[in-house]
């Protein structure tokens, strides 16, 4: 069955405004003093860069969920500094530091962008339960209509009819009509058929949804090869983007759904959500140093204006600062 169409979205028209979008990260990501440079000035006797400093920003990495090999990658480089004399009070160690973050997180910063030639455009959006998928999708779709493109969504979330029913809203609220069929179908099928149907209305981009599943269930992870096996009888090039979207709050468990995904389908980007949910998000330099996959978008919350695109320096500000040096955005 089709979601009617519906009237443009209420936050239609054009893109949610990146200022905005930077004042509500560097807010939510960091409620208070940044959990790497709080008190620092404190633990610097005379202004002095020394190995206790080092350590001490290395417990803060670790416990941050930066993980072992981004954290030795940029303590290695600090330490050079350090053994160079190049750091010699707090700010410059703060240079350095932003430095060799940007350096593992600036390559990962690239926009999912819509191949015209590819048409329709298919986004193929993959996680487990609970990661924010559906909700993703409904903002990436606004996002994508607001930017002129002609949409349909896929309900490949067969299994929970509150799945379908979601989406269903969202299509609404974007102006976007869904493909679906009763609870319980082939997913495979429905992705077909709302492939087949994006193709005859000539639409731009079909974004399809599929059932929320852990990593490790091997039998489900097959259902979503099968999904990509069907799809490519109607297009061999498709799935154009193999979206995986990740729960910030999981820490070092994100490694391993992203290994196993990247494994069973070749992810092309990812969405990292709920960064609001934690308030270190060092997971996403533990992601970027692991796998280097493109970051498309990440959220800060369940508004449609929480779900931005990807900018290394302004996270990695966000990270350092906090909200409180950031009047000229809010």
């Amino acid at each position: 069955m089709f979601g009617s169409k519906s009237p443009a979205p209420e936050s239609s028209g054009e893109a949610p405004d990146k200022r905005g979008f930077i004042a509500r990260l560097r807010a939510k990501l960091n409620r208070g003093d940044s959990w790497l440079t709080y008190d620092l000035a404190n633990l610097l006797p005379g202004g002095a860069i020394d190995a206790a400093i080092l350590e001490d920003l290395e417990t803060r990495l670790l416990s941050a969920d930066v993980g072992i090999e981004a954290t030795e990658r940029i303590l290695e480089e600090l330490r050079g500094k350090v053994e160079r004399k190049e750091l010699e009070d707090a700010d410059a160690l703060m240079r350095a530091l932003k430095a060799s973050m940007l350096e593992i997180l600036a390559p990962c910063a690239r926009p999912l962008q819509v191949d015209p030639a590819r048409k329709p455009f298919v986004i193929l959006v993959v996680g487990v339960n609970g990661s924010g998928k559906t909700t993703t999708i409904g903002k990436l779709a606004s996002r994508l209509r607001a930017e002129g493109h002609e949409l349909l969504l896929a309900a490949g979330d067969t299994f929970r009819a509150a799945a379908i029913e979601q989406l269903e809203v969202w299509g609404r609220r974007a102006g976007v009509a869904v493909v679906a069929q009763q609870s319980g179908a082939d997913p495979a099928a429905v992705v077909f058929d709302a492939l087949h149907s994006a193709q005859s209305r000539g639409v731009d981009v079909l974004i399809a949804d599929t059932a929320g599943r852990l990593h490790t269930q091997t039998h489900l992870m097959d259902e979503l090869r099968k999904v990509k096996r069907v799809v490519q009888r109607l297009d061999p090039s498709a799935p154009h983007e193999v979206l995986l979207v990740l729960d910030a709050g999981l820490g070092q468990n994100a490694l391993a759904q992203t290994a196993q995904f990247h494994e069973a389908l070749g992810v092309t980007g990812l969405v990292i959500t709920k960064l609001d949910g934690t308030a270190k998000g060092g997971t996403v330099l533990a992601i970027a140093q692991r796998f280097a996959i493109p970051i498309r978008f990440i959220g800060v919350g369940e508004q449609s204006e929480d779900f931005g695109v990807f900018d290394a320096e302004v996270f990695v500000d966000a990270l350092l600062q906090g909200p409180a040096d950031s009047p000229s955005d809010s």
